[in-house]
């Protein structure tokens, strides 16, 4: 009789839905744990060269597309207090030939920043691409010039990969002195010591990955919640990718360093993905590179509103799944190292499960207080489990990035400020809303879609604090002199 009334009144199919995600969610906790769990490679600033001529010659470039011209201005006033010798790094920014807006905003900026390179990509047509179809012809490594549907086509899609592939075999040719390759983005504001700590993580390392944190986090409701992202990921669980070289990592797309001699080898960057991040990153660790983070973090801007942060995040995760498929295979991993490797996506898709699941465990609460305990089964212990761990991990994500808050966040107020914003019910409520990004970009997967810079927007959020942080450098840096003897 009681079976019959369940599944007459559609309850059964209720406790299904209800197994699948706290299973699901079970899962999802143990690859958490599981991450939580890997060792830690961090980078020691002390283990600069002793000389400055010993330090590697760095090139960092700038990729570009219709900025505003106070936003770069902003970053370039963070690049001016670069602290390495001068003769040892060079500064290019790498907007598209038709870009001429931005291209007129560099030329400006260079009477300010006279140390500021441009480099304009030209169209694929041109001759000037000859010397990467020539490097990509002898490379076994850059599978996808070789393999697969688009093997040999050079009309690469007009995005941020392709400026990358342009200036890296331009001005970093096979056999020259060794270089840090690095690359930022139009709003980010690296540290003063950022070369320096890129030096110190190649003694050790061979990719070098700074943090993120966003400097607007307080601007909107949104920015508060996609700063919390980084929060939560970047200062957190990141790290421990690196995990003493046994876990294929990917990189952040900004703030890192590669050696040039590995790019040769390895084949550069893939432009047929939506994001560079993961690809290059899992390619370098299946060929034994092994990356090193450091804790100091480059400041950036997130999103203002919440439909700005669909169009970034979507980019991502359709670029996750391009790159966790054939690519694995192609670059040489293992049955067992392709599997790890997918874990990397699976916190993320976890929340795709949140609506059902909170949906039906708002009904399996309301049915327990009314005395019908429909969840007297074993998946009782399981539920208790998940309440737990959930509890705990939520708790854990928002006493670090209240920590981590206090990078950007100077007076208590507004630490407190933000405290408040991301409380548990919150966001919770902003996880299950990540789920529009999740299908979204599981669409633009299906579909190949993703191939043209559908560029983030950048307002100049970090004028201010760039400044603010600008002074506070310089006055310990005042201060460091007159230290007495």
């Amino acid at each position: 009789m009681g079976g019959s009334a369940l599944l007459h009144d559609g309850r059964l199919a209720l406790l299904v839905i209800f197994a699948v995600t706290q299973i699901c969610y079970f899962g999802s906790m143990l690859v958490t744990v599981y991450f939580y769990s890997r060792p830690v490679d961090l980078v020691r600033p002390e283990d600069l060269p002793g000389r400055h001529a010993a330090y590697p010659p760095v090139l960092l470039f700038y990729p570009v597309l219709r900025e505003l011209e106070e936003t770069m201005r902003t970053t370039f006033l963070a690049l001016d207090n670069i602290d390495y010798p001068r003769d040892r790094y060079r500064i290019v920014a790498i907007p598209n030939h038709d870009d001429h807006e931005t291209i007129a905003s560099l030329r400006r900026l260079q009477a300010s920043f006279p140390w500021l390179e441009v480099l304009t990509i030209p169209a694929t047509s041109d001759p000037s691409w000859n010397v990467v179809w020539d490097q990509w012809e002898l490379n076994p490594k850059v599978y996808w010039w070789h393999v697969g549907k688009r093997a040999g086509v050079r009309d690469l899609p007009p995005k941020k990969t392709r400026q990358l592939v342009y200036a890296f075999y331009r001005l970093c040719p096979p056999g020259a002195e060794d270089t840090l390759i690095s690359y930022i983005d139009a709003d980010s504001a690296p540290p003063p010591n950022y070369f320096l700590l890129g030096a110190a993580g190649a003694a050790s390392f061979d990719v070098v990955q700074l943090t993120n944190v966003a400097g607007n986090v307080l601007r909107s409701w949104a920015s508060t919640f996609h700063g919390f992202d980084h929060m939560c990921w970047d200062a957190s669980m990141y790290q421990h990718m690196t995990a003493h070289g046994k876990h294929p990592y990917y990189v952040l797309g900004k703030g890192l360093f590669f050696r040039s001699s590995d790019l040769h080898a390895f084949g550069g960057f893939h432009p047929w993905l939506t994001i560079e991040d993961p690809e290059v990153g899992m390619r370098l660790w299946t060929n034994g590179r092994r990356l090193g983070v450091v804790t100091q973090p480059l400041v950036e801007e997130v999103p203002r509103t919440f439909r700005q942060g669909v169009t970034q995040r979507k980019r991502w995760v359709c670029g996750f799944f391009q790159s966790l498929g054939s690519p694995l295979t192609q670059m040489g991993m293992t049955a067992g190292q392709r599997f790890r490797a997918r874990l990397n996506l699976v916190p993320c898709l976890s929340l795709l499960i949140n609506p059902l699941g909170l949906a039906v465990g708002i009904w399996i609460l309301q049915q327990t207080i009314a005395g019908h305990r429909p969840e007297d089964l074993p998946l009782t212990v399981l539920s208790a489990v998940n309440i737990v761990a959930a509890v705990v991990i939520m708790g854990f994500n928002w006493v670090n990035a209240c920590r981590v808050s206090g990078l950007v966040l100077g007076r208590r107020r507004d630490r407190l400020r933000f405290a408040l914003r991301v409380n548990p019910l919150f966001v919770m409520l902003y996880w299950l809303f990540w789920s529009v990004s999740l299908v979204i970009g599981i669409q633009m997967f299906l579909r190949d879609k993703g191939l043209v810079w559908e560029r983030t927007e950048k307002v100049d959020a970090n004028h201010d604090l760039v400044r603010v942080l600008e002074l506070a450098d310089q006055e310990h840096s005042r201060q460091e002199v007159h230290l007495p003897r």
